[in-house]
Parts: C-alpha cells; sequence; structure tokens
C-alpha cells in the first residue's frame, strides 16, 4: 500500500479506479464496511481502492479553536487503511485553497482530472467542497453527467448507536476505551517521546516512560492494561494517566510501565495501546500502599495481556 502526500506524478495504476475521499480518523467499523464497499467498485472497474484524505484535518485550517482532537495520526491511519487492503492512500496537504474550492471545482480536479475515477464510494453524512455545499445529491448528479458509478455505504452500528469517529472521542476521553475498541477496527493508540521524569517509578521498583509530545487524544484519567509498540516489538504495559496524587503532584501525566523491559528509552518515540481501563486514579496513605496496589494491576495487566498477540 502506497502512503502519498501530492498528486503530482500519480503513478498510472492508481489512476481510473474506486475512490473514495474523507477524513476516516480512527479507521473505525464504518469505516471498514465503507472500505469493503470500495473494494468491491475497484474489482467491477477493475482499477485500484483509493482513498483520498487529508493533511491536517481541514477544521486546523478553517477554526482551529474547534479543532476536534486527532484519533490517529496520518501514518498510523494509513496503517489501519492498508490492513483493510486499501491500495493506496493520498493524504492531501489542506490549505485555504482547496477548502475554498466549490464542490464542481473540487470534482473536476481531484476526482476527475487528478485521479481518472470510475467509481466513488462515500458515507451517508458526506460533505465536500466550500463550506460543505456539496452533499450526496450534489456529487450523484456530478457523478451522472461524468458516468461514474457512486454508491454510498451504510452506516455501521454497534449497541444501537451510529459508529462514528465523534461517538468514539467521546468514549476515549472518558476513559472507556474498552467500548471505544469494539467500534475501532484495532484498539485505541497514542504515540509519544519518552522525557525525564522525578525517577520516582524507578526508586518504588516500576520505572516508568513518561510521554510527551502526544499528538492525538489521551484517554481521560485513570488506570489501564495495554502493550507498548519499541522497535516493533511488543511489551505489556501498565499506563498510569493522571496526577500522582500520593505525592500531591497535580499535574497529568501519562506513565508506561513495560512489563518485563530492561534498559532506557529516553527521547525514543513510543507507541501504547489501550486494551482495557482497570481502575481510578487514587491517593493511597504511603508509599508502601501504592507499591501494593501497583503490584495488583501489574499482575491484571499480566492476566489481560496473557493471550493478547497483537
Amino acid at each position: 500500500m502506497l502512503l502519498l502526500c501530492t498528486l503530482d506524478d500519480l503513478p498510472e495504476r492508481l489512476r481510473r479506479g474506486a475512490v473514495s475521499i474523507g477524513n476516516f480518523d480512527g479507521v473505525h467499523r464504518g469505516h471498514a464496511r465503507l472500505i469493503d464497499a470500495l473494494r468491491a467498485e475497484a474489482g467491477v472497474v477493475g482499477g485500484p481502492a483509493v482513498v483520498f484524505t487529508f493533511d491536517p484535518h481541514p477544521a486546523t485550517v478553517l477554526r482551529p479553536e474547534r479543532t476536534p482532537p486527532s484519533l490517529s495520526w496520518t501514518e498510523r491511519k494509513a496503517e489501519l487503511l492498508d490492513q483493510l487492503g486499501v491500495d493506496a492512500v493520498i493524504a492531501y496537504p489542506t490549505d485555504r485553497a482547496l477548502l475554498g474550492l466549490d464542490p464542481r471545482t473540487f470534482f473536476e480536479r481531484i476526482v476527475l482530472d487528478r485521479l481518472a475515477a470510475r467509481a466513488m464510494v462515500e458515507g451517508p453524512n458526506f460533505f465536500f467542497g466550500h463550506d460543505r455545499r456539496g452533499n450526496l445529491d450534489v456529487l450523484a448528479g456530478l457523478c451522472r453527467e461524468a458516468d461514474i458509478v457512486l454508491k454510498v455505504a451504510e452506516a455501521a452500528e454497534f449497541d444501537g448507536q451510529i459508529v462514528s469517529s465523534s461517538l468514539i472521542r467521546r468514549l476515549v476521553a472518558d476513559g472507556r476505551v474498552d467500548e471505544a475498541n469494539r467500534m475501532l477496527t484495532q484498539p485505541y493508540r497514542i504515540r509519544g517521546v519518552v522525557v525525564r521524569g522525578e525517577g520516582r517509578g524507578r526508586r518504588l521498583g516500576y520505572p516508568t516512560a513518561n510521554l510527551s509530545q502526544i499528538d492525538t487524544l489521551v484517554p481521560g484519567e485513570g488506570i489501564y492494561a495495554g502493550r507498548a509498540w519499541i522497535d516493533q516489538r511488543v511489551w505489556p504495559a501498565a499506563v498510569s494517566i493522571g496526577p500522582n496524587l500520593t505525592f500531591n503532584e497535580n499535574t497529568p501525566k501519562v506513565e508506561t510501565y513495560l512489563l518485563g523491559y530492561e534498559g532506557t528509552l529516553y527521547d525514543r518515540l513510543i507507541e501504547v495501546d489501550f486494551l482495557a481501563r482497570v481502575r481510578d486514579i487514587e491517593r493511597f496513605n504511603s508509599a508502601e500502599a501504592l507499591v501494593a496496589r501497583m503490584d495488583r494491576d501489574v499482575e491484571t495487566v499480566r492476566e489481560i495481556t496473557a493471550g493478547d498477540t497483537a
């Protein structure tokens, strides 16, 4: 699967296929249903299955103060779409010039001229063009004029709710990663650079990697069972998000203890999956009481990750 950031010199093998346009944030089960339809149409027209997405999110350019926190970074999004069978992801640089195009101009320049699409697949809430003036009716008319097949994928539902990035965002922010994961195609993941902390975890017998520069939504406060990825290797991980109340620290932190890992991780970029929420952040009367609870937390993490194959 190719990840491209431009339409200049687009390989011919990526033209004349089926195209889907959208943000695809988090790549959830609704997106998976859409990609299934995209691949089917690509097979019918005998071309590639191509996703055209935006980098950064259009809201970042138009209304940065109201931009929703991301559920995935561009490379992670492409990785997840690759797992669903997409042939190429075009993460097009988003600027005001692109977002200022009216629906017809956007369609003609991107869909017809550059991608030479023969089919399009979109979700039921698709909008495009300046001020989101283009909807499915507008797109259907443009596709008819250009003799392009348009398919609309049905929304996916889970527990009576329509699966959406905004719903998953709320669940993650509330710490309900178990529920969010059931709507995602893979467990929720963040990434960050390991920075130096107080060193207190090492003195307590649980050295943690303190993550900074996290560029996606951080789950709500709590203790989590997860797994950490370092150089393509995976380690069971106990993750603490929030302040260290026992030592009267009020600044929220993301601390990750990697079970079985030895060595230092300072200045390295690591990725962490969230598998389940274990408990709330608590204040303990002593360091000994905190360590005793951490012992139990680590055992819980071992149990949760025992059969995990990533």
